[in-house]
């Protein structure tokens, strides 16, 4: 069987303030929260996830935002960058939003013969829009504060920093099938999937020996998740991962999809998610996103979870869906 992934299914990374976050992803990026959810390992937080109209793989974004939470630090083994792709030629309106909201970005810049803009949000974990001229297979959110035609389309790629490029490389290379199309200085530029286009496909490493290792907190990725179609999939990919000596997790249910998780040898925390059952699994696709979801096991302690979270507060897009 074919274990190689089509692409990332969502990247995860850390927040503090729920209600920041949200603001920013919502307002400054456009994106839609498509699941109010909690972290299924420590219930007392939130798991935000934001994406196009339904969360399809490879567009969604999500957050475990802890009040208070120490600030972390960017360096060797973490996913430093990511990358969402946007229309060809959108960066200039971009900008302008941006500026209109007060958000801080570069200018845009030129890397790998893309046009690309980068940007922190409120935590400080950088963010990159890129313009893209792929065929994108997701479906715009245009019920928020960006029109469709500058939308996001999906994750265009992710950066990982590490020490070394060789066994990250080898690992990409090797047991998870992505093979290296360019060279930019230390950027080592890999792609996976069936197509050349599409949303993310592109894993880029960048090579720092000086690099400060990483510290995983406030305004860093947690991990980043590739997908899997199916459940057998997974399993064999899981299979292939421990044959080859790779220390992965069982299978765990995460209600919209089930995973299993590991790290390549630069210590960037890695995970393989099924695309199903998807985040309209418990409430329909209208929807999402509006109020808190518990997945069974949880239900019980309903009173008791609500009663740890913060307020949230999320305008209602109302008939723009």
């Amino acid at each position: 069987m074919d274990v190689r992934p089509s692409g990332i299914h969502h990247v995860t990374a850390i927040a503090s303030d729920p209600q920041a976050n949200a603001d920013f992803y919502l307002n400054a990026l456009g994106m839609r929260l498509v699941k109010r959810t909690v972290n299924f390992d420590a219930p007392e937080t939130y798991h935000l996830y934001y994406g196009d109209r339904a969360g399809n793989p490879g567009t969604v974004m999500t957050f475990f935002p802890w009040p208070g939470a120490p600030k972390g630090r960017l360096g060797a083994g973490q996913a430093t960058t990511t990358s969402f792709a946007v229309p060809e030629g959108s960066l200039g309106w971009w900008a302008r939003h941006l500026a209109a909201l007060g958000v801080e970005a570069d200018r845009p810049t030129e890397r790998i013969e893309e046009d690309v803009l980068s940007l922190r949000d409120p935590d400080g974990l950088v963010v990159e829009l890129v313009a893209s001229a792929d065929t994108h297979d997701t479906d715009p959110w245009d019920g928020g504060a960006v029109p469709a035609e500058h939308a996001i389309r999906g994750i265009r790629s992710v950066t990982l920093t590490e020490h070394d490029l060789d066994g990250t490389a080898g690992m990409l290379g090797g047991t998870l099938g992505f093979a290296p199309v360019a060279e930019d200085g230390p950027r080592d530029r890999f792609r996976t999937g069936p197509s050349t286009e599409g949303v993310g496909t592109i894993v880029d490493v960048l090579a720092d020996p000086r690099a400060e290792r990483g510290l995983v907190a406030a305004g860093t990725v947690h991990h980043v998740a590739y997908r899997a179609p199916d459940g057998p999939t997974q399993e064999a990919w899981r299979g292939s991962l421990a044959d080859g000596g790779v220390d992965v997790t069982e299978v765990r249910d995460r209600s919209y999809f089930t995973s299993i998780y590991f790290r390549e040898p630069g210590g960037v925390l890695l995970e393989i998610a099924t695309d199903g059952p998807g985040f309209d699994y418990d409430e329909p696709l209208l929807q999402l996103g509006r109020s808190l979801r518990l997945p069974p096991w949880l239900e019980p302690r309903r009173e008791e979870i609500e009663r740890h979270l913060p307020e949230l507060v999320v305008a209602d897009p109302g008939e723009a869906l």
